[in-house]
């Protein structure tokens, strides 16, 4: 049996070295190489052409959708999408037969998996895998395949906050502050605050170029000098809204007073 060449693809040291305890156990595996963000994985497949890579979806500049998007069809390897998702890959993994595992990743499940791939590549089917990747991507992004939820890393726990708890996200260097009126100190978030901006749903919306807001939080909109505005949130938090951005929340909430 020739080797299964794979390519592990997540943004957590942590979630590689796990991933690649999984792979050690599995017989006839060669790890090829690891990417830590999208942008290495595009790289890293076209340098190293996997058969196989294990790809997060959440991860920083460009997410596991993203990659796939920058690919030729020709370009493809066989996929497996780790995701702390779960409502989205349900509707939209099993839906249109594109393997994925789950995090916390369980071995029976990741085994299924890397099997799954391998009776692929044995099976020459690459124009199938595509075509089903394919209408994955359509599938991604439109009402009621986002999230209701973000998955957050502390220390060796993982723990999910629901979007509607959020009032505000603010930038924090290469994170992103989640702000609840819990005032949990661990919902810090490794993404940027862009890429967050493109998959949340309408109720977020960005009023500093370091802040989005929940616009069911907002209690109350005024006018600063200068052009700029302040957005009173129901906690009582007071959220910065620059120049830029007033014309939209206008459109939103109304005219500050």
């Amino acid at each position: 049996m020739t080797a299964l060449r794979v390519l592990v693809a997540d943004d957590e040291p942590v979630a590689r070295r796990g991933l690649r305890k999984f792979l050690a156990a599995e017989p006839d595996v060669e790890v090829v190489g690891e990417a830590r963000d999208g942008r290495e994985a595009v790289a890293a497949i076209r340098r190293l052409k996997p058969d196989v890579v294990l790809l997060d979806v959440q991860m920083p500049e460009l997410d596991g959708i993203g990659v796939i998007r920058e690919l030729d069809r020709a370009e493809l390897p066989e996929v497996v999408f780790v995701t702390a998702y779960d409502r989205y890959a349900i509707a939209a993994f099993d839906l249109h037969a594109v393997d994925y595992v789950l995090k916390p990743v369980q071995a029976k499940r990741f085994s299924l998996a890397l099997s799954r791939a391998r009776s692929r590549l044995e099976s020459h089917r690459p124009a199938d895998l595509a075509d089903r990747i394919e209408r994955l991507l359509g599938e991604y992004g439109r009402a009621g395949s986002t999230p209701d939820r973000i998955l957050v890393r502390s220390g060796s726990k993982a723990l999910f906050v629901k979007l509607d708890d959020i009032e505000w996200l603010e930038a924090s260097g290469n994170y992103v502050r989640l702000h609840t009126p819990a005032r949990d100190p661990r919902t810090l978030v490794r993404e940027t605050l862009a890429h967050l901006a493109e998959w949340l749903p309408p109720k977020f919306l960005r009023v500093h170029r370091s802040a989005i807001v929940n616009l069911d939080a907002i209690v109350e909109v005024r006018s600063l000098s200068g052009g700029d505005g302040e957005v009173l949130l129901k906690s009582g938090a007071r959220v910065g809204l620059s120049r830029r951005h007033v014309a939209d929340l206008h459109r939103r909430v109304g005219r500050p007073r």
